[in-house]
C-alpha cells in the first residue's frame, strides 16, 4: 500500500506537468477503451451481481452494483464530455498588482493524489478516474469486496489508455485487497501520499472516513432530500416532478424521500400524486393529515429522518414556506431540496434559506448528478462547507497557488 503511495505521489507530478492536450487525449482513449473492453467488463460485471444475489443483498444495492450495455456507453460519454472540458490547470485565477510594484496571480493547480473510497457502484472507478485525469490528480480507488470485478476490468482499461497516451499508468491504481485494513491504510494518508480522502457508500462508510482520516476529506452524506409542494405550484408540474424526483431511480443520492404540501392545497395536490406514485409500486407513509386525504401507513419519527434509497416516501403537510424551511433544516442531510410554485418570491425565499448543497425550483431533485450539471460526470457530491460542495467534478477537484512577480522588491 505504501508503495503504491508511492508511485501515485511520482505518477501525479508527471500528470500536472502534462500539456492539457495529453490529458485531452488520454481521456479520449480511456473512453475507447472502455467501449473496447465492454464484453469483459459486463462478464466480470455478472459475476459480481450474481454473487450479490446468491448473498440476498438488498435491491437497492444490486441496482447500483449492475451494469449493462446502455450503462457502460453513457459512462464513455461521460468521459468524452470530461474530455471536451476546458484543462484548468496553470489558469489564472485572478491577478492585482501591488502599490510596490509587486504583481500577484492566483494560479489553478492540482490537488495531488486523491484516495477515493467507495462501495457497490463500479461505474464510480471510471467517473472517479477520468475527472482526476483531467485535473491533474493521480487517484487510487479501492472498491468494495461486492464490485472487486468490475472495478478490476474497469481499472485495465483505463490503465491501458494512460499508457497508450504516454502517461504513467500509476495515476490510476486500482487497490486489489479486499481487507479493511487497506482503508485504514488509506485513511492515515499512505505516509503523507494521499491529500484528500473522497468517501462514496453507505451511512457507516461515511462516519468510519470522518472518523478515522487523517487527511481532509470530501464528506458526501446520505440524501434525505425534500421536495416541498407549495400552495402556489402548478399541480401538473408538482405531481410530474415528484413523481421523477421519487421513482425515476430510487436507489441514487438525489432521489426525493420527503414530501411537504402546504395544508391549504393537500387536498387538492396529494390525491393525483399518491395514486401515481402507487401506481408505480411506491409505499406512502404520512402524519395524520395526509392519512385523512389518501389512505396510506402511518409515518414514525424515525421516517423524517430516513434515507430509503426504496420507493418509499414519507409526505407532510405544513402551514407555509417557514414550516417547510424550518423542517428540511431539522430532518434533512443538506444535500438536495426542492421547491415548486409559480411564485417567485416564494422561490427566492427558498432558494436563500435552505441551507442545502444543491437547491432547486420547479426542478426534480434526480437532477443532482454531476452530469446533469455539465461536468461530464462527479466523484460525488460533498456536503460539507470547505473547499467543495455539490458535485465535486474536476473543477473542484484543483487547488491553487499565488505567484508573486518582482523587480527587486525588498520589505521594509
Amino acid at each position: 500500500m505504501h508503495a503504491m503511495g508511492e508511485r501515485a505521489r511520482i505518477a501525479a507530478r508527471g500528470l500536472a506537468m502534462a500539456p492539457a492536450e495529453t490529458r485531452t487525449a488520454a481521456l479520449r482513449t480511456m473512453a475507447s477503451q472502455l467501449r473496447a473492453a465492454a464484453d469483459a467488463v459486463l462478464a466480470a460485471n455478472a459475476v459480481d451481481v450474481a454473487s450479490a444475489t446468491a448473498r440476498s443483498l438488498e435491491s437497492h444495492f444490486i441496482d447500483r452494483l449492475s451494469l449493462n450495455e446502455a450503462s457502460l456507453t453513457a459512462i464513455a460519454a461521460g468521459i468524452d464530455t470530461i474530455a471536451a472540458l476546458p484543462d484548468q490547470i496553470g489558469e489564472t485565477m485572478a491577478e492585482w498588482t501591488r502599490p510596490n510594484g509587486l504583481r500577484i496571480a492566483r494560479v489553478r493547480t492540482p490537488i495531488g493524489v486523491i484516495g477515493m473510497i467507495f462501495e457497490s457502484r463500479p461505474n464510480v472507478a471510471a467517473d472517479a478516474a477520468a475527472l482526476a485525469i483531467r485535473s491533474g490528480n493521480a487517484i487510487i480507488l479501492r472498491g468494495g469486496s461486492d464490485s472487486a470485478n468490475s472495478v478490476s476490468a474497469i481499472g485495465a482499461a483505463i490503465r491501458a489508455a494512460l499508457r497508450e497516451a504516454g502517461l504513467p499508468e500509476d495515476a490510476v491504481q486500482i487497490v486489489a485487497s479486499t481487507d479493511r485494513a487497506a482503508v485504514g491504510m488509506m485513511l492515515a494518508g499512505l505516509g503523507g501520499a494521499i491529500d484528500v480522502i473522497v468517501p462514496r457508500g453507505g451511512k457507516s462508510l461515511v462516519a468510519r472516513v470522518q472518523e478515522e482520516a487523517r487527511v481532509p476529506v470530501f464528506a458526501h452524506l446520505e440524501g434525505v432530500n425534500h421536495t416541498y409542494i407549495h400552495a402556489a405550484a402548478d399541480p401538473q408540474k408538482a405531481l410530474d416532478i415528484v413523481v421523477n424526483a421519487k421513482m425515476r431511480r430510487v436507489s441514487v443520492c438525489g432521489a426525493t424521500e420527503k414530501l411537504l404540501i402546504d395544508r391549504e392545497v393537500l387536498a387538492q395536490m396529494l390525491p393525483p400524486i399518491a395514486q401515481a406514485l402507487e401506481a408505480l409500486g411506491c409505499e406512502l407513509r404520512g402524519g395524520p393529515e395526509s392519512q385523512r386525504i389518501h389512505p396510506m401507513k402511518r409515518a414514525t419519527t424515525e421516517d423524517w429522518r430516513t434515507e430509503y434509497l426504496a420507493p418509499i416516501l414519507s409526505i407532510r403537510a405544513v402551514s407555509d414556506i417557514e414550516e417547510a424551511i424550518a423542517i428540511i433544516g431539522m430532518y434533512g442531510s443538506q444535500h438536495t431540496d426542492a421547491i415548486v410554485t409559480e411564485d417567485q418570491a416564494a422561490a427566492d425565499q427558498f432558494l436563500r434559506e435552505v441551507d442545502s448543497a444543491i437547491v432547486m425550483h420547479n426542478a426534480s431533485t434526480q437532477f443532482a448528478d454531476g452530469g446533469e450539471f455539465g461536468f461530464g460526470g462527479e466523484i460525488g457530491i460533498a456536503t460539507g462547507r470547505l473547499h467543495a460542495r455539490g458535485p465535486v467534478g474536476a473543477e473542484q477537484l484543483t487547488t491553487f497557488k499565488y505567484v508573486v512577480r518582482g523587480n527587486g522588491q525588498v520589505r521594509p
